[in-house]
Parts: C-alpha cells; structure tokens; sequence
C-alpha cells in the first residue's frame, strides 16, 4: 500500500520545464529514494510535497487522500540547506519547533528529552546555534523534523556537514525510524547511502522520471553477465572460452575471479567448470553498484 503518491506532476518555471509528468509511489514504512543530477528537478518535487509551491498540474494523495494544506502537519522534511535562528538557543528553538508541529509543551519536552539523550547532546541545550558546528546543527534540525512522528518524512542530503562516525549514527536512526513505522523519503547524491538505506528508488533526470522500482531489482536488471568466482588457494582458472576473465587476484589463500559470460552460457555451467579446477568458496553474479547504474542511465539520455 503506497502511503504517499505523486501523480503526473508538471511544474514550469517560465521557460524552464522543472517536472514533466512525473509519478512517484513510495511505499508504507519504505525508505524511498528520490535521485537524480543537479537540476533535474528533486527539489522542485519535494517543494511541491511540502506545499511550499504548488504543482500546475497533477495530483498528490496522502494515507489514500488528496494532500490538503493541513496535511503538512504530517509532514517532517529536514531541508539540505537548513533552517535553523543562528542566534536563539537551542532548546528554546527545538521547543519552538515542536510546537508549530502541534505537540503540547509538555510532550514536545518529553521528546526532546528523549531524543536529546539519545543523541548525545543534552549539553547543547542553552547554547546558541552559531556556537554548534554545522555537524551539530545537522543533529539538532534532524530531531526537529522527525519529533512530531510525521506520518512521511523527507531527508534531503540528511548527512551533509556529518564525520563518518556521526554520519553513521544517523544512518542507524533513519533504520530506526522505518523500523517504527515512519515512511520516508530520502534524496541524495551518494549512491553509497541509497544501496544502504533505500527499498525503492525513482530516478529523475531532466523534468523526466527515467528509472524507478526496487533497488535490488534494478541492480539485478543492470547486471550485464558477470559472476565472481571466488576459489580456495591459488588457483589459475581459463576456463573453455565460452567466457572472458576479467580480473584475477590472489589473496589471503583465496583466488578472486570477476569473468562476463557471452549469454550462451549459463552460471550452472560456470559453476561446473569451475569445479574441475578447484574447490570453489562462492560463486555469485556481480551486480553492478548504484553509482555505476546512476551514471549510465543519465549518461544515455544526455
């Protein structure tokens, strides 16, 4: 069941074509992926999901209805460019926040609390928000978007201004969240974070959705017939020409193999040869990483 639905979306700008029919259906309790290059109309989507513009023409549905101004109190979107006072406190704006997002004063402060300890930052609270790095800013905003429980919650570059370690943390809380049920949209350049994170992906490139559906589906579409075969020792494998080495490596006692099938032959029969030659550890189809998909499929429509 698709909690959040975009349906031939099309906005213009002048001249400027940003969406072109654009349909998205992002799954209950799914870390949804919304990639493309700079330009190609990301941003313009969630603008129009937050109803900070309006599409001209198209249709939105939330939870099954048409989105309504109202419904962005369901809503939680953590902006890549943030949007915190620089110099209000910390606590004091979390508050604030919290209650723009309908929570009471009391429960807004039970969350923060929570999420305050959680994250490591109860001694931010009386510090202003030009004293934090842009990394514990980053904390702090993120908390904000995601303390009313939103029903979807919309992560743009969610990890900028991060170090690996605090970068990590937020990956952990974003799991979390899908965990208890938060549906999430989460748009970024880093294909690292969308193999990590992301069930579905929608694939935007000038105004035009141009790839969509299941990551581990599209991985395996793209895969162009090559397997890794891994041995046990050093083993020199040339196989019977019905296929191409790659790549061969020796290391720590093991034999790495990366070969590409011609299409005649099936993996069963890899496999096969392959044993004749030694004894085989494990045998699986490469699959291309989404970095390599993302540049093809762009690269093919430019």
């Amino acid at each position: 069941m698709a909690l959040f639905e975009a349906k031939n979306v099309t906005k213009q700008y002048g001249d400027k074509l940003a969406l072109d029919n654009v349909s998205i259906s992002v799954p209950e309790q799914c870390i949804y992926g919304l990639l493309g290059p700079n330009g190609a109309g990301k941003t313009t989507l969630i603008r129009i999901i937050n109803q900070i513009t309006g599409p001209d023409s198209g249709e939105l549905f939330l939870d099954g209805k048409k989105l309504l101004p109202e419904d962005v109190q369901l809503i939680g979107y953590l902006p890549e460019e943030r949007g915190l006072y620089k110099k209000m406190k910390v606590g004091e704006q979390a508050l604030y926040f919290a209650q723009l997002k309908g929570l009471s004063k009391s429960e807004a402060m039970r969350r923060l609390k929570y999420w305050f300890k959680k994250l490591e930052i109860v001694d931010w609270w009386g510090k202003k928000v030009e004293e934090l790095s842009k990394g514990m800013q980053q904390k702090v905003q993120f908390i904000t978007t995601i303390l009313h429980e939103p029903k979807l919650i919309i992560f743009d570059e969610p990890f900028t201004g991060f170090d690996p370690v605090n970068a990590n943390i937020i990956k952990n809380e974003i799991l979390f969240l899908r965990e208890r049920g938060a549906t999430i949209i989460f748009s970024t350049h880093n294909m690292g974070s969308v193999e990590e994170l992301c069930d579905n992906i929608t694939l935007i490139n000038k105004a035009k959705t141009i790839l969509e559906g299941s990551v581990n589906e599209i991985r395996k579409q793209w895969a162009a017939n090559e397997f890794d075969l891994v041995f046990q020792g050093d083993v020199k494998f040339e196989g019977d020409g019905q296929y191409k080495i790659l790549s061969q490596e020796f290391d720590n006692g093991k034999s790495v193999i990366r070969l590409k099938s011609d299409g005649e032959i099936g993996s069963n029969d890899i496999l096969k040869d392959a044993m004749k030659s030694g004894n085989v550890i494990s045998f699986n189809p490469s699959l291309p990483s989404m970095n390599e998909i993302f540049i093809r499929v762009v690269e093919s429509r430019n």
